[in-house]
């Protein structure tokens, strides 16, 4: 048995791998600040108990050390996951890869194994405290990505960075008529506008129509939008239907394809 950790900005995501099926499985969601408290008891009650973990980190130092201490009281050795040239036959072609974001690379691992069919693109949005949009090609090479602000960042920067505007929880609306609504449409719209751009470009570059993944926190609030866009250019483009498909925990998936590649 193995531990793997996604830590984020904003939560942590464990999940134990095991060699006979070879994914993440039993995954547990913790805050930041509930991880002295729970997770200790948790580690603990594993049965048989974790001797070794691998992760990403992109929530800092500190916290990065905090895991390790708990992890080491426990008797199971941590080993943060550094992005490479290449693994598991995906090139990164990022001009200096050790800079792509760990977690980003983890997420690229996992749906680089669910691709349908050979010749397919693939497009990984991730919806979290940033957003990143991120492409593969059909060969398995990392093209590279976008990363904005993530959806609750946009409302917080209007509401810190300006006198009169709310952070706001409206709904989305084609013309909104109040403040509210304004706001919250026009983030759903800048999210769902960076993907339709993504995908448009791919296909360009591909000379294919990319596969669509998305993940994190925030899909849900935007899905709507983001669904309702790319039915739009399918339409208006005679295209076949662009259906997001939903990967909840991308990074774990990528974290269990390499436990299961690696030397014994």
């Amino acid at each position: 048995m193995k531990l793997l950790i996604d830590a984020g900005n904003t939560r942590i995501k464990l999940a134990a791998w095991s060699a006979p099926d070879g994914r993440a499985t039993d995954v547990l969601s913790l805050a930041h600040e509930d991880i002295p408290t729970v997770l200790p008891g948790w580690l603990a009650a594993q049965q048989p108990p974790f001797r070794q973990a691998c992760g990403v980190n992109v929530a800092g130092t500190a916290l990065g050390q905090r895991l390790a201490d708990i992890l080491a009281a426990a008797g199971c050795a941590l080993e943060w996951l550094k992005p490479a040239a290449s693994a598991l036959g995906l090139h990164n072609g990022y001009d200096a890869p050790g800079q792509l974001g760990a977690d980003r690379w983890a997420a690229l691992l996992g749906i680089w194994h669910k691709r349908r069919q050979a010749g397919t693109p693939l497009l990984l949005a991730t919806f979290g405290t940033a957003t990143t949009i991120d492409a593969i090609s059909p060969e398995g090479g990392f093209l590279g990505g976008l990363i904005l602000p993530g959806a609750a960042m946009m409302r917080r920067s209007l509401a810190q960075g300006t006198a009169h505007l709310p952070l706001a929880a409206g709904d989305l609306q084609n013309f909104p008529t109040n403040t509210h609504d304004a706001i919250s449409s026009g983030m759903a719209a800048a999210q769902a506008g960076a993907v339709l751009r993504q995908w448009l470009a791919l296909r360009q570059h591909c000379d294919a129509a990319p596969q669509l993944f998305v993940s994190g926190g925030n899909w849900p609030q935007l899905a709507g939008e983001v669904e309702s866009l790319l039915q739009s250019l399918a339409a208006l483009a005679n295209l076949p239907p662009i259906v997001p498909q939903l990967v909840p925990h991308a990074v774990l998936d990528g974290l269990a394809h390499l436990a299961g590649n690696a030397p014994a």
